[in-house]
């Protein structure tokens, strides 16, 4: 039998001039540690190591939290000796143990492919997980949860980059390692410098998708989402990005849905690419020209759209690739030592370890904020940087480039949120192909997926909170595209066709309802009963359910679904509150789902009676905790695209 991890058996090591040091074995020294009392209970242990050979300190540094399993580690190296030391591999994790025999699920990742489920078993050899192409969730998402049967070791790389989580086979057992990927990764350090590794997340649970998820969901908003007013708030967006693009919305366009959405009872409009860079052009290759308006489109320029859509009771979102420079945008003419280059070639971004690039990129959004009346900026990151920058005039060497960009990206970021606190900033990359909880420290939310299709919305879902908490997690419902369909053929909504249903527009809505609600439609094309129709879903999120999405426990009921067919095609997430005594219950009939699920519930109170209101039919009725954990709800009459919502009091 397999015996029980400990995770106070947690080390870590680190890579030197190719040698591969763990820190419990080899010349280190154990130089005392320390503990640090933190705001909120946060206890933080500091374990000091010292190579004298090398020269080397190592700090290991390793957080616990009170009333929580999750545990946060990271790596601290110091130069202390008189040469360059070059330190090629951070585990920011290690540890042996008793896996063998054990499941790890993962995810992979990939454009509109985003929470792929893959599972495999320990069973003698080597099991790696990684990304190389420079954004954390490109390839694979920086998560893996390995279970027996009785424990489950949920860990996640808090990183942007390329990370690395490996279980190698060591005779019977495995040793565990997780941190910056080493691929490509060397840090020269100089006399006197240091090197913190990116922080790795662990929870040690009972082997269950939902104690492991909410763990990390309850940990992540005390202990690590920035909140503001605004973002509590879970404010209702409308973007305007897949019905018009760049190429079909202008300043009269965006009004006219501006008044729509005010009409709904809607709470952010953003406008999304194509507001700025030169009249003509496509806007992916004007990327960077961020201090340039398209008058072309916005003759009276955006802060006067801005005023309009304040004026109008919204907040007013914009959308800028911050990081990235389009092969016809100026700035790679007026500052070229801005550009990331690899071996002499353009990377198609700016390198933030150079410390002017990241003084530009905060008076750029600065004025999106102070100028343009910002209360909300979409971040996007639209490109692979690879293994990154390898220029040596920026700050960094030529084996770190990747590794200081982003550390110099959450600086921008947290300067930001530092000046100007109550601004969102949402997370987006290519949809959701950076979506980590190293970001996520410094957002109020990610972007889930580009496309937004049923089936795929609750697999992403299924899928992102086991990381990630529901409300900070933000998708909209299938959207109305202008264009792309031979790229995503299931983008095919329509809100005008006469096929369309209650029924169905109800389904497609309520799976955006679990998270973060946005819209992305023509609202003035509309037909008048589908825009009643939404307005009354975004009145029921804003009174009835985003405070669930805010601060309950989230179970899944059922397996997750496929976006190919596969899958469990009924899906069951319930919203518990704390204390237990609220609930909200989404269901869905999803298309070759049987007619008849019995969905027993969880985490209620056994003795405490519950009414259960059905906010379709205004039906309500009584039942213990006890009955509907143990019995169930029988749910026989929902078609295909079918769905209920059942609140719990």
């Amino acid at each position: 039998m397999n015996q029980s991890l400990d995770l106070s058996r947690l080390s870590a090591a680190i890579g030197v001039e190719g040698r591969l040091l763990p820190l419990d074995g080899g010349g280190w020294r154990p130089r005392g540690s320390e503990t640090i009392l933190r705001a909120h209970g946060v206890r933080q242990e500091r374990a000091r190591y010292v190579d004298d050979e090398i020269g080397l300190r190592v700090i290991v540094a390793r957080e616990s939290f009170p009333d929580s399993p999750v545990v946060r580690q990271w790596v601290e190296v110091e130069n202390l000796g008189g040469r360059t030391v070059r330190v090629d591999r951070l585990d920011s994790v290690r540890m042996p143990a008793s896996l063998h025999g054990w499941e790890v699920h993962s995810f992979s990742s990939g454009w509109g492919a985003e929470f792929e489920p893959a599972r495999q078993r320990l069973e003698g050899g080597d099991l790696v997980l990684e990304t190389r192409a420079g954004r954390s969730s490109q390839g694979m998402h920086p998560f893996a949860a390995a279970g027996d049967g009785r424990q489950r070791l949920t860990l996640t790389v808090a990183w942007s980059g390329n990370w690395i989580i490996r279980f190698q086979a060591e005779g019977q057992d495995y040793v565990l390692s997780a941190g910056l990927n080493h691929w490509q990764f060397h840090k020269d350090l100089a006399p006197g410098e240091r090197v913190v590794s990116p922080p790795v997340v662990l929870a040690l649970t009972d082997d269950d998708v939902n104690a492991a998820s909410n763990a990390l969901a309850r940990w992540g908003r005390r202990h690590l989402y920035p909140a503001n007013t605004l973002s509590r708030a879970l404010p209702v967006e409308w973007n305007h990005w897949w019905p018009y693009e760049d190429v079909a919305i202008d300043e009269e366009t965006f009004r006219r849905n501006v008044d729509q959405a005010a009409e709904m009872g809607l709470e952010v409009a953003t406008l999304d690419a194509g507001w700025f860079g030169d009249p003509e052009g496509q806007w992916y290759r004007k990327r960077g020209d961020w201090h340039l308006v398209n008058r072309r489109r916005f003759p009276s320029g955006i802060p006067a759209l801005s005023d309009y859509v304040h004026a109008k009771g919204l907040k007013f979102g914009i959308w800028c690739e911050i990081e990235a420079v389009g092969a016809d945008a100026h700035l790679a003419e007026t500052h070229p030592e801005y550009l990331a280059l690899r071996d002499g070639q353009r990377l198609g971004y700016l390198c933030f370890g150079n410390p002017a690039v990241r003084d530009w990129a905060y008076g750029i959004l600065e004025r999106l904020i102070v100028e343009y009346g910002a209360d909300w900026i979409k971040l996007d990151f639209n490109l692979d940087p690879g293994a990154g920058c390898n220029r040596t005039d920026h700050g960094h060497g030529p084996g770190d480039g990747l590794f200081e960009h982003y550390l110099g990206y959450y600086r921008v970021l947290e300067r930001v949120r530092r000046n100007h606190p109550e601004v969102i900033l949402e997370n987006c990359s290519s949809g959701g192909l950076r979506i980590d909880l190293g970001i996520l420290e410094r957002t109020q939310m990610t972007f889930l997926s580009d496309p937004d299709w049923p089936v795929h919305d609750l697999q992403l879902f299924w899928g992102a909170t086991c990381m990630v908490a529901p409300s900070a997690c933000l998708h909209w419902p299938w959207s109305e595209w202008r264009a792309n369909q031979d790229r995503v053929p299931e983008q095919t909504f329509n809100p005008a066709d006469p096929g369309l249903t209650r029924t169905a527009l109800d389904y497609y809505t309520r799976m955006s309802m679990l998270n973060w609600l946005g819209y992305s439609l023509r609202l003035p094309d509309a037909p008048e009963w589908v825009r009643e129709r939404l307005a009354t879903h975004a009145r029921l999120y804003q009174t009835r359910v985003r405070r669930f999405v805010r601060e309950a426990d989230l179970y899944k009921l059922c397996g997750q679904p496929l976006r190919d067919g596969g899958g469990d095609r009924w899906q069951g997430f319930l919203y518990v509150a704390p204390g237990a005594q609220e609930g909200a219950l989404f269901v869905f009939r999803l298309p070759g789902g049987g007619e008849r699920r019995r969905l027993a519930l969880t985490g209620l109170i056994a003795d405490r009676v519950y009414t259960i209101e059905d906010v379709d039919s205004g039906r309500a009725w009584q039942a213990t905790g006890g009955d509907l954990m143990e019995a169930g709800l029988l749910f026989d009459d929902l078609p295909e695209e079918g769905s209920a919502l059942l609140l719990l009091s």
